[in-house]
């Protein structure tokens, strides 16, 4: 590509340390490299996240996946044509740590330096795998977030409708912990749930009977909790009850997130797009229950379905070079000034959503 641009990207709003090298235009861009250190280890005995030793793990391993990214793509600093970083929302901390080494090697460098929103890098991610014509309608849904966002341009987003308290991978998180499984608890709950039956036990599906997208997650980790209770016998949960108590809950999720994508479709058909396509993100999107209800509800509505593979689905820096790109390519550049932000809402024109999680405040 005569005009391609390479943009190295640094994300660091959560436990992920990640950089990447992303090279293209707008709609048309391949990933060189991408670099991921998880912390699950690291937080283990805590049960979630703790901020502080986050924060301290970006910042001792950011130089170091910035090197491998940049060895992984065979490039130097001299070869790229910025710098992206997500400067919010998420964990102050980590975004403290991965705006000020951005700041550093652009400075250094001689690099512009671009901001990034991780929640647009969330959006963007069909773009830089699928090419995705806008609008198209995307469901972000992980640990901190859960939302429907109207995608109608790169820096152009309607909010539907979101979780009002506990996002789905929290409420993921929060369950495998009432049921003494290990963290990350989404693949802890799933793995549990194929050999359960989601038909024993009947939880509540929160929102279904009041109209609109918004969602509610936080009553059904209780009901799971006071379900847990009735059926313990001794000195713990039998292994079939833990499995039942799984499925029950993973179809409670999914019937939720089916009916209020179903909605939001149709909202968002109303537009008449030229291409219909659901884009799914987040880890919570690795979930193959979820996925197939999701799929099921696209098909039903003649609507194209896209998730990005798992790597890009969860926390990366390459969904934030790309985002950086597609600022960069309209001309949009920042300076030292750049912040850290703990929220920053991708529609600016809707009231926020209520609640913060484990995982870092809603958006």
């Amino acid at each position: 590509m005569s005009d391609a641009l390479t943009i190295l990207g640094l994300e660091s709003s959560c436990d992920d340390t990640g950089a990447a090298v992303v090279r293209g235009q707008p709609g048309k861009a391949q990933v060189l490299s991408s670099v991921v250190e998880g912390q699950t280890s690291l937080h283990a005995a805590f049960g979630g996240v703790v901020p502080e030793i986050a924060a301290r793990a970006h910042a001792e391993r950011l130089d170091d996946v910035v090197r491998q990214a940049l060895s992984q793509a065979g490039l130097g600093l001299r070869d790229l044509d910025g710098i992206a970083v997500t400067a919010g929302p998420g964990l102050i901390g980590g975004v403290m740590s991965g705006v000020i080494c951005a700041k550093g090697i652009a400075l250094g460098a001689g690099l512009p330096l671009i901001g990034v929103n991780h929640l647009a890098g969330h959006a963007l991610t069909p773009r830089l795998t699928d090419g995705a014509v806008f609008p198209y309608l995307m469901l972000l849904v992980s640990g901190g977030h859960c939302q429907f966002l109207l995608v109608r341009g790169p820096d152009e987003y309607r909010r539907l409708g979101g979780t009002i308290d506990d996002a789905p991978g929290e409420a993921f998180d929060k369950t495998a912990r009432l049921l003494a499984l290990p963290q990350p608890g989404g693949p802890s709950v799933e793995a549990e749930a194929r050999n359960g039956d989601a038909k024993r036990f009947r939880f509540p599906r929160p929102l279904l009977d009041r109209e609109g997208c918004d969602m509610s997650f936080s009553g059904l980790k209780t009901a799971v909790l006071r379900m847990r209770d009735q059926v313990m016998e001794g000195n713990g949960l039998r292994q079939q009850d833990r499995a039942d108590l799984c499925a029950g809950f993973q179809a409670a999720v999914v019937d939720v997130l089916a009916e209020k994508t179903r909605r939001a479709l149709a909202l968002y058909l109303a537009e008449n797009p030229a291409q219909p396509m659901l884009a799914v993100a987040g880890g919570v999107a690795a979930n193959k229950a979820i996925r197939a209800g999701l799929e099921t509800v696209c098909a039903d509505m003649h609507t194209a379905f896209t998730a990005p593979p798992l790597a890009l689905c969860t926390d990366n820096g390459a969904m934030i070079a790309y985002a950086g790109l597609e600022r960069f390519a309209r001309g949009e550049r920042d300076d030292m000034t750049l912040a850290a932000r703990p929220r920053w809402p991708l529609d600016r024109s809707s009231a926020g959503m209520l609640g913060g999680g484990r995982k870092g405040p809603k958006a």
